[in-house]
């Protein structure tokens, strides 16, 4: 379907569900995007990889919002941080994470993924990760977009400058080596996840890769248990490392095969960004209880304007207790129970579709129970039929400040790599026009 309706003196949130649910003609170039994925000539071949192996990574299209919208995932994103930055929150948050996680050691903590659905009632808040990866393949995906109908002319406005993003991801790397380290030169990044090459975002490992080479900074991909500590430093392959950039999900490293990063972490030896601190400042689960709790807010001194913000844009969050089970399980149909520790959607339920056996373990667990914010949809063409697919927006967050927008299209219960037509989709904010609001 072409959608003719033209952007000229339309207001923008029509004109973005116009697009969101009414053009469905592609706007990537394949050839662009090769272009993009393989700039550097050690990475010849990546795109034909990507297509063949993660053929579901891509969507062929974008997704679009509205100014108002952009404007409140900003505000949502600056309220979040601010709240963090109260020693109250720090207190009720750290007293119930590791020991690991309750020392700062400085850095900020690179890509933090704000991710929201978009409602009737405006943006919320789903959940807030600390390792959140696509950022630099969504960037390039984004520089990948050409207008494919006459309604999108004038309408691919990005969130970020594409032309230089790359420097800017650049630079929160440099700024979390300078809070821990000052003036020291940085060296030698390593970007650690278990057995990197058979993670499904391997291809973004390689592209972070070349983007620190080109800066002057050797770096490796390296499987964290490949780590040694000893004689005061971490150690790989019989070199020590600078910096590491985490892409592990195990958040506290605990798992005895990342003992050597534990300890060379716990011993300020290495940088590590992300870190367990900001990981339990931000994104356990349970922290979503406390930005949705007006009153807990107010007796720590929350300004009536930051709670409103979070009021509208932070779903009702509550922890799943032994006293409140009942009412959680009679209300079921309207809640989304994830764990407090969870990550990738693993082991979270949409109340409608809990048996009594995975009811049973949700008590026996540590989990919080949200209101359920319906996703949006889009559009898109899946062998030549039109087919609407749910998205969610994620923030790529640096310092309270958003770096960039980029959208997930799926089906099903939460976002994945498998559904035709899904995948990355970038975001783009339509003009407001010259007499409008």
């Amino acid at each position: 379907m072409v959608l003719t309706v033209h952007a000229h003196g339309v207001e923008p949130a029509v004109l973005a569900e116009s697009l969101n649910s009414g053009c469905d003609c592609r706007t990537l170039s394949p050839e662009r995007l090769r272009h993009q994925l393989e700039v550097d000539p050690s990475l010849a071949g990546l795109a034909g990889e990507i297509a063949g192996s993660r053929p579901h990574l891509f969507s062929a299209t974008a997704v679009f919002i509205s100014p108002r919208q952009f404007a409140q995932l900003a505000a949502v994103v600056e309220a979040v941080d601010a709240v963090v930055a109260l020693p109250a929150y720090q207190e009720i948050v750290l007293a119930r994470a590791p020991p690991i996680a309750r020392s700062n050691p400085g850095p900020r903590g690179v890509f933090m993924g704000f991710d929201f659905h978009l409602g009737p009632s405006g943006a919320q808040l789903i959940e807030i990760n600390t390792n959140a990866g696509g950022a630099l393949l969504n960037a390039i995906l984004a520089r990948a977009q050409q207008a494919c109908c006459e309604a999108m002319a004038g309408a691919l406005r990005p969130t970020a400058d594409l032309g230089s993003i790359d420097k800017a991801y650049l630079a929160t790397f440099r700024e979390d080596w300078r809070r821990q380290r000052g003036a020291a030169p940085l060296k030698r990044i390593a970007i650690v996840d278990d057995e990197p090459e058979g993670q499904y975002l391997y291809p973004e490992f390689q592209l972070f890769q070349q983007l620190f080479r080109d800066a002057g900074i050797e770096a490796v991909i390296a499987d964290a248990r490949a780590l040694a500590w000893h004689d005061g430093s971490l150690w790989l392959a019989g070199r020590t490392v600078d910096l590491v950039y985490n892409r592990l999900a195990d958040f506290y490293l605990e798992a005895p095969g990342h003992a050597a990063l534990r300890d060379a972490y716990a011993a300020g030896a290495v940088v590590v960004t992300p870190h367990p601190h900001a990981h339990a400042l931000y994104a356990d689960k349970r922290n979503l209880v406390v930005f949705s709790d007006d009153e807990a807010l107010r007796a720590m001194g929350v300004p009536a304007s930051t709670r409103a913000v979070l009021r509208a844009g932070v779903p009702a969050t509550i922890q799943v207790t032994a006293d409140n089970a009942a009412d959680l399980w009679s209300r079921r149909r309207q809640l989304f129970f994830k764990p407090a520790r969870g990550y990738g959607s693993k082991a979270a339920y949409r109340g409608d579709k809990l048996t009594r056996r995975v009811w049973g373990e949700i008590l026996r667990s540590d989990y919080v129970a949200q209101t359920i914010a319906p996703a949006s949809e889009r559009r898109v063409q899946v062998d030549g039929v039109a087919t609407d697919l749910k998205l969610d927006v994620r923030a790529y967050v640096y310092a309270g400040c958003m770096q960039l927008l980029a959208a997930r299209l799926y089906t099903g219960q939460t976002t994945n790599f498998r559904t035709p037509g899904g995948g990355f989709a970038p975001v783009f904010v339509v003009p407001t026009p010259a007499n409008g609001p």
